[in-house]
């Protein structure tokens, strides 16, 4: 199991290595807007997972939401100490 810190620090490593394969790597190639496209979906997704599907299937939805939301922050040079400054 993930956490939100060792998970943003994988992600960082895979930016920083720019591992062709990675799937990290390519959707930071697409850049703010088509990552905003995708941060999209997936807010709607956790939406229909928590109205009509299992506490595991919205779980799982939101888990691709925090995913998609680091991979802005890399995309837009934010550390997570830039986004913990505003809870």
């Amino acid at each position: 199991m993930k956490r939100f810190e060792e998970l943003f620090w994988q992600l960082q490593q895979k930016k920083k290595t720019a591992d062709p394969d990675s799937g990290t790597v390519a959707r930071l190639a697409q850049g703010p807007h088509e990552i905003g496209k995708k941060l999209v979906e997936e807010a709607g997704e956790v939406w229909m997972a928590a109205r009509y599907e299992s506490r595991q299937q919205t779980a799982a939805e939101i888990a691709q939401l925090l995913y998609h939301t680091q991979v802005m922050m890399l995309a837009c040079d934010l550390s997570l100490e830039d986004v913990y400054h505003h809870l």
